[in-house]
C-alpha cells in the first residue's frame, strides 16, 4: 500500500492485518457516531498553540500527470466538481471556492498511528457548498475522490454522510497556518474533519459526489482504508 493515501498516513501491514487493532476499530463506532453526530464540537486551540512545521507524513504530492499539470499551474485550471444526487452540479474554481464566506478553525489532527498536530485551518464550510448545489432527497453521503493513487489503479477516496458533512467544523481547507495549502498538505483543497481520524481527512480532493450508497464505490465499505478494514467513522 502507498504511504500516500491517508488523511495522516498509514500503519503497518501488520497492524492493518492485526485482528485485535480492527476490533478496537470498529467496536466504539456506532457509540462515537451517536454521541457526535453533529452536535459535539472538536476543540479549538490557540493561535500560540500552532505547530508551524505542521508534521507530513507519507508521500508529499501525487505524481500523476493530471495533479502535476495543475500544480505546475498555480492550480489555475483547477475545478472542484460537486456532483451526484444533487439539484444543481457545481464546479467551483479556486477564485469561486475564496468568494464564498471563509472560516478559520484551529484544531488538533489526530493520525490513527498515535501522532497528533495542531494547525490553523481556513476555507469553505462543507455545509455551504452542499447548500450551493442543493442535494435531492435521496442523497444519503458525500463521497470525496481524490487525485492520488496507490500506483494499482486504486484512487483515494472518503465519505461522510449528509449529518456529517454539515457539522459546523467540517471544513472544505484552502490554507493551512495563515498559507495557501501547499501540495505537500493537500493543495488545492482538502477535507477537513476535526472530530474524525486523520485518515477522514482527505487530501487533493478533485470531485465531490453525492449518492444515496456508497456500496457500489470501490468495495463499497466508504473510504480507501475503510475498504481493507479501517471503521468508516472514526470519531474521536
Amino acid at each position: 500500500m502507498s504511504a500516500a493515501l491517508s488523511g495522516c498516513g498509514p500503519v503497518s501491514n501488520a497492524l492493518v492485518n492485526n485482528g485485535a487493532f480492527q476490533k478496537l476499530l470498529t467496536a466504539a463506532e456506532p457509540l462515537n457516531h451517536a454521541l457526535i453526530g453533529t452536535r459535539g464540537l472538536a476543540r479549538e486551540y490557540r493561535d500560540g498553540d500552532v505547530d508551524r512545521t505542521f508534521r507530513v507524513n507519507g508521500f508529499s504530492t501525487p505524481s500523476n500527470s493530471r495533479y502535476q499539470t495543475l500544480a505546475a499551474s498555480g492550480f489555475a485550471g483547477y475545478r472542484l466538481l460537486v456532483d451526484g444526487a444533487v439539484e444543481r452540479r457545481g464546479a467551483f474554481d479556486l477564485h469561486a471556492l475564496y468568494a464564498m464566506p471563509q472560516q478559520t478553525q484551529i484544531t488538533r489532527h489526530d493520525c490513527v498511528e498515535g501522532w497528533s498536530a495542531i494547525g490553523k485551518w481556513s476555507g469553505v464550510r462543507l455545509a455551504d457548498v452542499l447548500d450551493a448545489v442543493m442535494p435531492r432527497g435521496d442523497a444519503r453521503y458525500a463521497v470525496f475522490h481524490c487525485m492520488d493513487d496507490d500506483g494499482q489503479g486504486h484512487s483515494y477516496y472518503e465519505s461522510l454522510d449528509l449529518h456529517q458533512a454539515r457539522h459546523p467544523q467540517a471544513l472544505l481547507a484552502l490554507r493551512l497556518n495563515d498559507a495557501p495549502l501547499d501540495p505537500d498538505h493537500g493543495a488545492p483543497v482538502r477535507l477537513r474533519v476535526p472530530t474524525q481520524l486523520g485518515y477522514k481527512s482527505a487530501k487533493w480532493i478533485a470531485r465531490v459526489e453525492l449518492v444515496g450508497s456508497f456500496a457500489n464505490i470501490a468495495a463499497g465499505q466508504g473510504g480507501y482504508w475503510e475498504d481493507q478494514g479501517y471503521e468508516w467513522y472514526a470519531g474521536i
